[in-house]
């Protein structure tokens, strides 16, 4: 009896293995030709283990075994057949010279591509020789973002680590249901323009349990962004989580139902940030929520800054026309680098409405910090320092 137990479940364990391997298939890059030292182009072996992958009928995983490999610009384009993992165990590098990224402004895009996940692995963009450029203002290529995803749903993006991005490291553009976990961006606090997550004419993006250490936005919220959570963040350095710049253009789409919780900020230029263009604009912020956040160090903690005009070009003289109302600061504490560590400056056309501020609890070397309002209207509760200027 014992025998005939011990074939059965031998039959059904076989059943099992084969079932699980009939119904995905697996692309292993070095075997379409990619090579793990770092040095010999693979770019074209990555894009055969995508077209295979993404002509399968059954569900599939592309597999980066350990390794350097160098790759080029590249695009991988659906839509696919079916689910597609891209499981990288290694290190994917870009070319030594920056220009060899050209100027189509991405190294690794995504687009138009459903039910994909992106497991582990590092992307390297060197970016300091472009960052070097930039700085000289000698005549530079546009810059690439490190990993974009442009039309795509049903995305995850788990256990990402990327350094020195030319520009972003990861871009979510016109998407739906994408969540972003445990991914590490880092690039040093004097790099131009390398915002960890940029978001822009999305719905429905989670991004839980990183940490964004860049030279600029930790997160960027662009128009047309909605229903976003982030939690459990931790930024530093960088330039804060920002909502905007908004309202460059007339007509512009709005951000609204976004929640960041459970973050901690430490020495960011920025803590929690919206910022608009002052000139005319139809867009719009509504229903934003910051809570539970510690702020460490941090210039301008809690900032609302209506009046974005860099250079006092393109808006000298004008107000910003994008509405901010419905948002809530409920349970930020630490410490501010900056004795104002709560700056409302909203637009005299068109005033914040609807502010909430609920125990707040800043200081400024070991004293109470100071805050400001102007054209604002709302509400406050509980321990406030500073005191509320609403």
């Amino acid at each position: 009896m014992a025998t005939i137990k011990l074939v059965i479940s031998s039959l059904i364990y076989l059943l099992f293995i084969f079932f699980v391997q009939s119904s995905n298939a697996a692309y292993n890059v070095i075997t379409y030709g990619a090579k793990p030292d770092g040095k010999t182009d693979s770019t074209n072996s990555f894009l055969k283990a995508w077209a295979s992958a993404c002509g399968s009928a059954k569900a599939s995983t592309i597999y980066v075994p350990k390794g350097r490999y160098l790759m080029k610009a590249a695009v991988f384009r659906g839509p696919c057949m079916n689910r597609i993992t891209f499981q990288i165990d290694g290190t994917i590098v870009a070319p030594n010279d920056y220009r060899a990224l050209g100027n189509s402004g991405y190294w690794i895009l995504f687009i138009q591509v459903d039910r994909l996940t992106v497991i582990g692995g590092t992307l390297d963009a060197k970016g300091a020789a472009f960052w070097a450029c930039r700085n000289t203002g000698k005549n530079c290529p546009v810059g690439a973002r490190s990993i974009t995803f442009n039309w795509a749903n049903n995305v995850v993006i788990s256990g990402l680590t990327s350094i020195n991005s030319q520009l972003s490291h990861l871009v979510i553009n016109s998407c739906n249901n994408v969540v972003v976990r445990n991914v590490n961006l880092i690039a040093p606090d004097k790099s131009p323009n390398t915002d960890g997550i940029h978001v822009q004419s999305s719905t429905g993006v989670t991004i839980t349990g990183s940490t964004l250490k860049t030279g600029d936005d930790c997160i960027s919220i662009g128009p047309g962004t909605r229903n976003l959570l982030m939690n459990n963040i931790k930024c530093g350095p960088g330039h804060g989580v920002s909502i905007g710049s908004l309202g460059k253009d007339l007509n512009e789409d709005g951000v609204q139902n976004v929640t960041l919780t459970n973050a901690v900020f430490t020495g960011s230029d920025n803590g929690v940030r919206i910022k608009s263009w002052a000139r005319a604009s139809n867009s719009f912020v509504r229903n934003v929520v910051f809570q539970n956040i510690i702020m460490n160090n941090v210039e301008n903690p809690i900032l609302i800054d209506q009046n974005y005009c860099p250079n006092n070009q393109g808006c000298p003289r004008q107000t910003s026309g994008v509405k901010i109302n419905q948002v809530t600061y409920r349970n930020i504490k630490g410490t501010s680098a900056t004795p104002e560590a709560v700056t409302f400056d909203c637009s005299p056309s068109n005033p914040c409405r609807g502010i909430r501020l609920q125990d707040i609890k800043l200081s400024y070397m070991n004293r109470a910090a100071t805050s400001s309002c102007k054209n604002i209207g709302g509400t406050s509760s509980g321990v406030l320092m500073p005191e509320s200027c609403l």
